[in-house]
């Protein structure tokens, strides 16, 4: 029973040792592949800076975040900075989890504004929706569709709501047609923030367009400065 036992151990620890060895090289192999992903992103805010910023310095935050902070030659943003997140795939569980939930790779810059914004606003990327009128009467197996672009629709808390708040609908067309996720104004720092996904970057044509974007949302909010 002692030599069974022993072997059993031995076999164990094999069993555990190999494990390890399997997790870490995949840890090694996969951190790896997502700082080459972070490479070629820092070359795509660059591009995306066209010569008006500079990358001034980067670090990791864990496998799957990168941080970079970011210097305009002119005052168009303060202590502007971009968050990098990538799939979690150093760590296996976390990364089917992200696949699951088909998390998709994203970059956020955020900044400060010339002047405060007096007003908290959140912009989120416009829907598209259908409705299905049936089967038609030519082939059974096709169907209908309808159709829509639903317009604005802005929420809010305050009392009373002007209509002509031309940077709410400026932030609202700019991050339509820039392919933006999700813009946020507010008072406090950062005061400005635009999330997109990261693989829009990798189009040359797209990088060069996103900082006049920004550049435009920014703008927007100078009407509601203190």
């Amino acid at each position: 029973m002692s030599i069974r036992g022993s072997v059993v151990g031995r076999l164990l620890l094999i069993d555990v040792a190999a494990s390890v060895a399997v997790l870490g090289l995949w840890y090694l192999v996969f951190s790896t592949y997502n700082r080459k992903k972070g490479a070629a992103a820092l070359r795509w805010v660059q591009t995306a800076c066209a010569g008006k910023g500079r990358i001034l310095e980067s670090r990791w935050v864990g496998s799957s975040r990168l941080q970079a902070r970011l210097h305009f030659a002119s005052q168009w943003f303060e202590n502007a900075r971009v968050t990098v997140r990538f799939r979690p795939r150093a760590l296996p569980v976390q990364w089917l989890v992200s696949c699951w939930r088909r998390q998709q790779e994203t970059l956020t810059f955020e900044a400060d504004l010339g002047g405060s914004p007096s007003l908290h606003l959140e912009v989120v990327r416009h829907r598209w929706s259908a409705h299905n009128r049936g089967t038609s009467s030519r082939k059974r197996d096709e169907r209908e569709w309808d159709i829509y672009e639903p317009g604005p629709i802005i929420l809010t808390t305050r009392t009373p709501w002007k209509q002509d708040r031309t940077a709410e609908l400026n932030a609202l067309m700019s991050a339509r047609r820039q392919d933006i996720l999700q813009v946020r104004f507010r008072p406090e720092s950062p005061q400005f923030s635009a999330t997109l996904h990261l693989k829009a970057l990798a189009d040359p044509n797209a990088a060069a367009g996103f900082l006049s974007a920004l550049r435009e949302m920014a703008a927007g909010a100078s009407a509601h400065r203190r």
